[in-house]
């Protein structure tokens, strides 16, 4: 179970930075609101998954999984430039954080 919770955690991240983006410095509200829950249900749900998962791999996975969501995300929402560099990028990532699911 820990692992499903690193993954929802890792996705409540990178709800957590979209947001963040939309409220504008905490100027409107109801995205401020959502920013707020998000990270919180991340920290939560990475607390729990850190009880199984060491705080090594757990935390970069978390990290892992907001990074590279937020970038794809961007490009996606924002329309921030895609470059093949920076999906080359994203993709070690993605790599890593396969790796670091494989070692643990």
């Amino acid at each position: 179970m820990s692992w499903a919770f690193i993954v929802i955690a890792g996705l409540f991240e990178i709800g957590g930075v979209i947001f963040l983006k939309i409220a504008a410095g905490f100027s409107k509200l109801k995205p401020t609101l959502i920013f707020i829950t998000c990270m919180l249900c991340s920290f939560i749900f990475l607390s729990l998954s850190l009880r199984e998962i060491p705080i090594s791999i757990g935390y970069g996975i978390w990290t892992g999984i907001g990074a590279a969501g937020s970038v794809l995300l961007g490009m996606y929402v924002f329309k921030e430039p895609k470059d093949a560099r920076k999906l080359a990028l994203v993709g070690g990532i993605i790599i890593s954080i396969v790796g670091l699911k494989l070692i643990s």
